[in-house]
């Protein structure tokens, strides 16, 4: 899109990083600015101490409706009490947590993730551990910004609160939050205006915790025993607690495994037979989790009544937590104008550029698999078109691009996936983008390597291999 020369980029993750790398390497732009909520780098790898939530809106979280963008003020600059509205930022980040993809299918394909291993990694898959410990990863994404001195672009503890298209100056305005810094309870409220957009904020904000009848009255009589895995921290919590785990993909997994040893023996875990496509349900065949059938509904009274329904008609009494392991929910309450659809993006060219305005675009929208790589090349692909180096197919084109893939994936959380076809995706993204030529600047994508997908499943079989350590051991 030539004439695109102020952008702005919504998030300091990983998808943020390499976007900002792949705009500064075109040399196309004058203005370059990054948002981002929290205080540092990192996006989801960013750990705090938060407090978990003691109380969920449970109907608006099972109805994917509870990031509401707040009230924008009538007056621009201005200073307001601090909103007291939860916006959904506090940490997914455990302290043990380990990352489940090898390093080297996780890098980016210029800037190798340190190989620093943790001692509780080596212990469970060996001195050659490929997988990090989640600080690590944080700080490869803040060295993504400062090594190239790009972390003055960045603006942290600042929040989008919305960002609409001027019809007259054809420029996005965005609606910018942020503390006051003087220890004030007060945020300041100011617009700026850019050419371009790029939505890096990720999709692991907003916990989903689906409907199930008596949960909202078991939660409001027993304060804290409704969670998300996105607030588990450790398994002391639980100790000589019955836990029942809801979901089968990974974080469900993870955390019914943590809490062997400390939660009431056995950990009951609530499957569908869904499980994740990577690591299947090695997991939980643990002699210490039982699988559990779905939950019809749930009693609970001011007499203690604490029991867990389940379809095969067995019930579970004196439950003190459910942990729901269910994902997230895609929220983009600062783009009105942009609606979610079954938990995706809809509109988009190849997960990247809106069919509608080619000046709004998305790094990051797809699914599990290679993602940091994928966001890489997305990131080059939509620097080369908004710098004009690069064009786009008729919007005819991208409309039957989006019609095909939901005829082949449907239009659910499936069409965001890239496995099995990632070396077409890959190759796709880097005939789109182009290779810099004529003596222009920008980064340059290597062809598609298959090593990195052999990589990737390989680090699964790992973690596959240490469930089975973990479970033929119990069974001694």
């Amino acid at each position: 899109m030539p004439g695109a020369k102020s952008i702005a980029i919504i998030g300091a993750g990983p998808a943020g990083a390499i976007a900002v790398d792949a705009f500064m390497q075109e040399k196309a732009f004058d203005v370059i600015r990054v948002f981002d909520r929290q205080e540092r780098a990192g996006g989801c790898w960013v750990s705090r101490d938060d407090e978990p939530p003691q109380q969920f809106d449970l109907d608006k979280l099972s109805e994917r409706t509870a990031d509401t963008p707040p009230e924008i003020p009538a007056n621009l600059p201005c200073r307001i009490p601090a909103t007291k509205q939860d916006r959904f930022t506090d940490s997914p980040v455990y302290p043990t947590l380990e990352t489940n993809v090898d390093a080297a299918a996780m890098s980016f394909s210029q800037e190798p993730i340190p190989t620093v291993r943790s001692q509780w990694s080596i212990e469970r898959h060996g001195q050659d551990t490929p997988f990090r410990h989640h600080s690590v990863i944080r700080q490869y994404i803040e060295d993504l910004f400062t090594r190239k001195q790009y972390q003055d672009l960045i603006q942290y503890n600042t929040t989008v609160e919305r960002a609409i298209k001027d019809t007259n100056s054809q420029k996005w305005v965005l609606t910018l939050r942020r503390p006051d810094e003087n220890g004030a309870q007060s945020d300041y409220w100011w617009n700026e205006e850019f050419d371009a957009v790029v939505v890096a904020t990720g999709h692991y904000a907003v916990p989903f915790i689906p409907a199930i009848p008596g949960l909202k009255e078991f939660a409001a009589r027993n304060p804290g025993s409704i969670e998300h895995t996105k607030h588990y921290r450790s398994p002391e919590k639980y100790r000589g607690k019955k836990v029942i785990t809801v979901g089968a993909s990974v974080s469900a997994a993870d955390t019914a495994v943590s809490l062997i040893g400390s939660a009431q023996s056995p950990i009951h875990a609530v499957v569908r037979g869904r499980y994740n496509i990577y690591f299947g349900d090695e997991a939980f065949k643990h002699p210490e989790i039982l699988r559990r059938a779905p939950i019809t509904h749930i009693t609970s009274n001011h007499s203690g009544d604490r029991t867990v329904h389940f379809e095969d008609g067995t019930c579970e009494k004196d439950v003190d937590h459910i942990i729901f392991g269910t994902g997230f929910t895609w929220s983009l309450p600062f783009l009105p104008q942009v609606l979610t659809r079954n938990n995706r993006v809809p509109d988009l060219y190849q997960h990247v550029f809106y069919r509608h305005d080619p000046t709004l675009i998305f790094v990051g929208a797809v699914g599990a698999g290679l993602t940091f790589k994928v966001f890489e090349w997305q990131a080059v692909a939509a620097a080369r078109v908004l710098a004009g180096r690069a064009a786009l197919p008729s919007v005819a084109e991208q409309k039957k691009w989006e019609d095909d893939r939901i005829s082949h994936k449907g239009d659910g959380p499936a069409f965001t996936m890239l496995n099995p076809e990632f070396k077409a995706y890959f190759e796709g993204m880097r005939s789109l983008a182009g290779e810099p030529r004529d003596g222009t600047p920008g980064r340059r994508l290597p062809p598609f390597d298959q090593k990195w997908v052999d990589v990737f499943n390989a680090g699964h079989e790992r973690r596959i291999k240490m469930w089975k350590r973990a479970n033929m051991a119990a069974k001694i």
